[in-house]
């Protein structure tokens, strides 16, 4: 899997712009505000129609333009394809194109460009919220799995409804009668979600110890451990069960969503942890154990891609090695020998040249 070509019109700071990639490694360079991080962007969104800054597809059209184009040649499935979107500044939907013709989601393009994005944020992922790190798996899983993607969607859906319902019940009781509709299907998806989760995080464990081990010499034992509802005693049951943890976690927390219209149950709450040796990073780790353990998981991630697939997904590294020590700078570049990295970089002579050097000044390639 690779990005022969990408070309942009009025994306973010770039007004045009036409640039061929090295099979290999391509090292983007420049100082910092002159569009680096837009080109992983634009790459990103190419394959996935996501965006892993812009809350909404307008922030990603150039200042005073109507519209934004992001497209590319890609080879992938074993054969040459071309990707195109148009972004508009307004409310007019987005419209999506493959090989020319239109096609209606994203969702009709899974599979053909896979990226791994990889961003100074994501060191720390295992210290922060759980917010954090549930935006990394389900980020995986949406271009592992397609079905998980459209599920994840509707969950949302439902989920946003129901907190209306609660704060609108305070106003207008009457609404309070449609609850429990949400509520059985709100069970129903989120069922589907702890499914496609715990084997997600169950095979990304596993590739991620097996990466921390020959990062630590064998000397810490990883272990991944994925966490939701206390109802759920068994993640792997089958879906009518999970269904029904879900619905006892529920009813347990019905009045106290009423008194407080929040959300209090379900799996937009879920979260993962990692222990070294039995303690848990986020509590006791190092700060080099937690990038060491951010960094397998990351290339656990790739790796995973790589199975389902059977091609290498693009890999991403937005501006991370500059944030690591020489050793585990050598570990990373270790582990990139294979398949299309794309790297950015603010010091030109920090890193040796590898593949294809790209300059970027201003939105523009010098």
């Amino acid at each position: 899997m690779r990005l022969d070509r990408l070309g942009l019109r009025s994306f973010r700071n770039y007004e045009e712009l036409d640039l061929e990639f090295d099979p290999g490694v391509n090292l983007i360079v420049g100082p910092n505000a002159q569009g680096k991080t837009n080109l992983l962007e634009a790459i990103a969104y190419l394959g996935s129609g996501k965006s892993f800054r812009a809350q909404r597809t307008s922030e990603m059209v150039r200042f005073g333009a109507d519209f934004a184009e992001v497209e590319g040649s890609v080879f992938s499935q074993e054969r040459h394809q071309d990707l195109r979107w148009l972004l508009f500044s307004g409310s007019r939907p987005r419209q999506l194109y493959r090989n020319g013709a239109k096609k209606k989601t994203a969702g009709d393009i899974a599979g053909v460009l896979q990226t791994v994005l990889f961003c100074p944020e994501d060191l720390m992922v295992l210290k922060t919220g759980a917010a954090q790190r549930r935006r990394l798996g389900d980020s995986a899983l949406c271009q592992l799995r397609p079905n998980y993607e459209a599920a994840l969607g509707e969950y949302n859906r439902i989920l946003e409804t129901k907190s209306r319902i609660l704060k609108d019940r305070f106003d207008n009781p009457a609404v309070e009668a449609i609850l429990p509709e949400y509520n059985a299907r709100l069970c129903q998806v989120g069922a589907l979600l702890i499914s496609y989760r715990a084997r997600f995080y169950e095979s990304l464990g596993k590739a991620a110890a097996a990466y921390h081990g020959h990062f630590s010499g064998g000397a810490e034992e990883f272990l991944l451990q994925y966490r939701t509802v206390s109802t759920v005693s068994d993640p792997f049951a089958p879906v009518a069960k999970l269904t029904e943890d879900l619905e006892d976690h529920l009813r347990s927390h019905f009045r106290a969503e009423l008194e407080t219209a929040q959300c209090l149950t379900g799996p937009h709450k879920d979260d993962f942890d990692v222990t070294l040796n039995g303690l848990s990073v986020k509590t006791y780790g190092s700060q080099g154990q937690t990038r060491t353990a951010a960094i397998s998981l990351k290339l656990a991630q790739r790796e995973l891609m790589k199975r389902e697939s059977g091609e290498e997904p693009l890999l991403l590294l937005d501006d991370v090695l500059s944030e690591l020590d020489p050793s585990r700078q050598d570990f990373v570049l270790n582990q990139i020998t294979g398949g299309q990295v794309f790297i950015t970089c603010c010091e030109p002579g920090r890193f040796t040249k590898m593949g294809k050097t790209i300059e970027v000044y201003k939105g523009k390639i010098i």
